[in-house]
């Protein structure tokens, strides 16, 4: 005869309470129930596990060993239903975030921030990347969701537009231009730029190619390193470098930031976030449903998944 789980709950039950009727209670069941529960129990084991008497019901010496072996099954038991539960829930496991941005500053920032609040076991793991080498992650499921500036037509399944930030031009505090509030697209002609190559280097270049009006606007120094590194070399005197503004949050030595400007004010650059709707990852889902939370007039006309 098996041995079934709630058998050794009414066991353990049982045990803490030294009395049938107060373990029938609290298992809400009849007192008979329990007893003939427990008796069965013990038929099958071939051993008796309880002491009856007047002033109560103690286990016997094998049944404190069963208890024993008893209590450690079904904590493990809770605890693999639990962990089981919430991961389906997607309260916990691994998101694979694809990251195109600093995370000093911003919105980016915040949202990893309010996420990490809500589901602080979900294990949260972060890819740096230029938009196409981010897109292309997201397409062989190395990445569960990318934020990337600017739309992506090479993207044709789930998608949804979230937030904008400022473009901002790093200058070391010394340069003639620092004295400005703003900087314009044109003043950049003259000046060394260093463009990064990760995250939204290639969109930059679009952005001044556009805004100072000619093929070649200035000069430009390609430099394969992180957004810190850059920043470094800005402080040194190397060169200008457009960032968004995120990136304004932390402090570099020698740097200071100034907002870029047309003849419309500040130029901006739009972020969507990009994920496979056959993803069936159970954390992504809460993030998405973040999202929304957080940019309900962006998200409004987006359909459930």
């Amino acid at each position: 005869m098996t041995v079934e789980f709630r058998d050794l709950r009414w066991a353990i039950v049982a045990s803490q309470h030294r009395s049938l009727r107060k373990a029938a209670e609290e298992l809400n069941v009849r007192q008979s129930t329990l007893s003939r529960g427990l008796r069965d129990l013990e038929r099958k084991l071939g051993a008796i596990l309880f002491e009856r008497t007047n002033g109560g019901t103690r286990p016997t010496i094998e049944g404190q060993e069963f208890l024993d072996d008893a209590r450690r099954i079904v904590e493990e038991t809770e605890a693999i239903t639990l962990r089981l539960k919430t991961r389906a829930r997607g309260e916990s496991g691994r998101l694979t975030i694809g990251v195109h941005a600093s995370l000093s500053a911003g919105n980016f920032r915040a949202t990893l921030l309010d996420h990490r609040h809500r589901f602080p076991i979900v294990d949260t793991h972060l890819v740096d990347g230029s938009s196409d080498h981010l897109i292309s992650d997201l397409a062989n499921s190395a990445i569960d969701v990318a934020f990337v500036a600017e739309a992506n037509p090479r993207w044709t399944d789930k998608s949804l537009s979230v937030w904008s930030e400022r473009v901002v031009v790093a200058l070391p505090e010394e340069h003639p231009l620092s004295g400005r509030e703003a900087v314009h697209w044109s003043e950049l002609r003259r000046e060394t730029l260093l463009l990064p190559q990760r995250g939204p280097g290639p969109e930059f270049l679009k952005l001044l190619t556009s805004k100072v009006g000619c093929s070649d606007p200035c000069r430009l120094l390609h430099h394969d390193v992180a957004l810190d590194r850059l920043l470094t070399l800005v402080g040194a005197g190397w060169g200008l470098l457009l960032a968004l503004e995120g990136a304004t949050g932390a402090a570099y030595p020698g740097v200071i930031f100034r907002e870029m400007q047309d003849a419309d004010g500040p130029t901006r650059l739009n972020f969507r976030a990009y994920w496979r709707q056959a993803n069936c990852n159970p954390s992504l889902r809460p993030f998405l449903d973040l999202l929304r939370e957080r940019y309900p007039d962006l998200s409004a006309g987006t359909a459930p998944e």
